[in-house]
């Protein structure tokens, strides 16, 4: 047991520190932090149900964890070579669509949920 709890104390301090690092370099993610603190507030204060609540905050989380992702596939490309590379690039805008998709969706999410208040 005092072995798992170590680890789990060393994954929760290195992720802090990933999600730390990339507030600090990442215009991108504090973009999407923002936008998902408006998010949250306004789910917050709608008359929704706790289920459509539940999917605008589950869906922005989801596009941050995409942009986390986004930068460790850039970063990496980055550390591997400096060189113009197709590989590179599509690897690196293939991580960008991902966040993309994912913001789509919450998007999404958020356009049926508002018409279904607005028909109500």
């Amino acid at each position: 047991m005092h072995y798992f709890l170590q680890r789990l104390k060393m994954r929760l301090i290195w992720s802090w520190s990933g999600l730390v690092a990339t507030w600090r370099s990442e215009h991108s993610f504090r973009t999407w932090v923002w936008a998902n603190a408006v998010s949250a507030t306004l789910a917050m204060w709608l008359p929704l149900t706790t289920a459509e609540r539940a999917l605008i905050l589950a869906l922005g989380v989801l596009v941050l964890a995409a942009e986390l992702i986004n930068t460790a596939i850039e970063h990496t490309v980055d550390y591997i070579s400096t060189e113009k590379n197709d590989l590179a690039g599509r690897a690196k805008d293939a991580g960008s669509a991902g966040v993309a998709i994912t913001a789509i969706a919450a998007g999404v999410a958020w356009v049926v949920i508002l018409l279904g208040l607005l028909l109500n």
